[in-house]
């Protein structure tokens, strides 16, 4: 989508710098995860382990029993409190930082008073000092509505829960041998969340050990909630403004070079703008972010706006990704961080190439031949569509959705938006009788000398060779236009895992793709480019961390169903 870059001119000493820098950065975050993580297991099995009978004789002197209990059951909250943390620091999540400081504090404390375990106590607190010294590594941000929500769930859980026991114990002590009032039944409560045992509580009946056990998951189930908020990544609430959107067109325009340039225009992206006049066209599913395609904008900004895009993201708790990259820009992600494999082949017919005349030419001479007997012709509707040829080409719409089984698919292609049909210029298979069988709209890709099309839909019942008839009415059109090339699109899967070399994931997904066959006809649709004699280009997938891939996965189905892919797989 840009053109080409330029090369950067940097002090190699520099960029070594900036490279151990980064590299220090990564560790020194995991280093911490790994610490916290090790931190919450020494908890729980300090917690387990009876203490030092000389230090607890001491403790005795100071503090009452139920203290040194309610340090254990601290020390052990405390403990698995850390294990949740440990996976956020690796998020590198500002909250999560702050939560881990005053846990360990906690700790600290806790260690102290249920055996004066100044060890514990010491790997605790200088664990929450080193971590302190690293606050400017964790800058990823939480959700700022989420965050206010998750206190409001965390004191209404306190609250909740406090009245659920108190009433409970007051409401139903003849299920428990201890006759509770009031005051008793809120002590009670308390006591099961500052101790170890349960001290007077006694079921007498089934009902209430189940009673006495819902408390903890009620509270489990309730802070869990709350902590989950407090650590969600930024949500996009709106994709774009009108500001936005009309920004991104004219970069777009000045820039796009490929067919998803138009698809980057679409109300289900948003967009970040680099300080050097780059656009990135992105989707948050999870905690993906997908970009479609190379970012659109000026060559010489690649690198740096990638990187921009990249610290985005990770201050969004966003982990980026590239769908459908070109091989022009491998390197500049591979600079910035980024791995990547082949996910398949555009199809690119070379228009200069192309003609019916000659050997090669006879197939579709026939096809011209044969359905131009029979009355078919393909005509090219320039826009703007008339309400009367918008509402045909959306009968044809619907019968082939009808037919597939599906919904609109989004993201990389277009849907059938009015407006944005009716904007394009469309390719149209009519019958003899003047009944359109069939439809292509053609896709402008603004700096490059190149068209493409998106939506093509057909009836369930056409002739054979309807499909034919448009495409090389296509090209015809677009080689009289002056066009140098023609995209027929990606070709999903298609050449990857063949050598030896390619990565492994690629070897993988070539063994998936005649299971895939089923819910989507690869195969077949590779089958009919392959018949225009195309050129086929590597479209890449490029991602920040293998570990993410599944997720990667999701969010693909995610963005191009419109969250609606297990809905959608269901009613098949």
């Amino acid at each position: 989508m840009f053109s080409e870059p330029e090369p950067q001119k940097t002090s190699s000493f520099a960029s070594r710098l900036d490279a151990l820098q980064s590299r220090w950065d990564v560790f020194a975050v995991r280093l911490v995860a790994v610490l916290t993580a090790a931190m919450g297991a020494i908890n729980v099995l300090s917690a387990t382990l009876p203490a030092l009978h000389e230090r607890l004789k001491t403790l005795e002197q100071f503090s009452p029993l139920e203290v040194a209990r309610g340090g254990r059951l601290a020390t052990v909250l405390a403990g698995f409190a850390l294990l949740l943390l440990s996976s956020n620091l690796w998020r590198r999540k500002q909250v999560a930082w702050l939560l881990t400081i005053a846990v360990l504090i906690v700790s600290t404390f806790s260690h102290l008073l249920k055996g004066l375990d100044y060890e514990e106590a010491a790997i605790a607190i200088l664990l929450a000092a080193f971590i302190f010294s690293l606050r400017s590594h964790f800058h990823a941000r939480s959700d700022a509505p989420s965050v206010q929500q998750g206190i409001r769930v965390l004191v209404s859980a306190t609250l909740f829960t406090l009245a659920y026991g108190t009433i409970g114990f007051y409401l139903l002590d003849r299920h428990f041998k201890v006759h509770f009032d009031l005051l008793p039944a809120l002590t009670q409560t308390l006591a099961m969340f500052t101790e170890f045992t349960d001290p007077g509580l006694e079921p007498v009946t089934r009902f209430g050990r189940h009673f006495a056990d819902s408390i903890y998951v009620i509270a489990i189930g309730t802070f869990g909630f709350g902590f989950f908020l407090l650590v969600r990544p930024v949500l996009i609430r709106q994709t774009a403004t009108a500001q936005e959107r009309a920004h991104a067109r004219v970069i777009v325009e000045a820039h796009g070079r490929s067919p998803l340039a138009r698809m980057a225009l679409f109300d289900d992206k948003s967009y970040f703008f680099s300080a050097g006049g780059t656009v990135f066209a992105y989707a948050v599913k999870g905690r993906i972010a997908l970009t479609l395609g190379d970012p659109i904008g000026p060559g010489e900004d690649a690198g740096a706006s990638i990187l921009e895009f990249k610290n985005f993201c990770v201050r969004n708790d966003w982990e980026p990704c590239f769908y459908q990259t070109r091989a022009d820009y491998l390197s500049i992600y591979k600079e910035t961080g980024f791995k990547f494999f082949s996910i398949g082949e555009e199809a690119i017919v070379d228009l200069s190439a192309f003609s019916l005349e000659g050997k090669a030419g006879k197939e579709f001479r026939n096809v011209m031949n044969r359905l131009g007997k029979l009355g078919q012709r393909v005509e090219i509707v320039e826009p703007p569509l008339s309400r009367e040829a918008l509402g045909e080409l959306k009968a044809v719409s619907d019968e082939w959705l009808l037919m597939m089984h599906g919904s609109e698919m989004r993201f990389s292609v277009g849907w059938f938006d009015d407006e944005y049909v009716r904007g394009s210029a469309v390719a149209v298979a009519r019958t003899a009788a003047g009944q359109v069988s069939a439809f292509a709209n053609i896709v402008p890709e603004y700096q490059r000398n190149e068209v493409s099309l998106d939506l093509m839909r057909r009836r369930q019942q056409i002739e054979n060779g309807t499909m034919d008839l448009l495409f090389i009415s296509l090209f015809e059109w677009a080689k009289k236009k002056g066009y140098a090339t023609f995209s027929l699109g990606l070709s999903g899967l298609a050449g990857i895992g063949e050598a030896s070399s390619d990565p492994a994931v690629e070897k993988v997904l070539r063994h998936l793709t005649d299971s895939l066959s089923r819910f989507y006809n690869f195969k077949g649709l590779h089958a009919f480019k392959e018949k225009f004699h195309p050129v086929w280009e590597p479209r890449y997938l490029a991602y920040s961390e293998s570990a993410n891939l599944p997720a990667v996965a999701a969010a693909l189905a995610r963005a191009h169903s419109g969250d609606n892919f297990l809905w959608g797989y269901l009613k098949k």
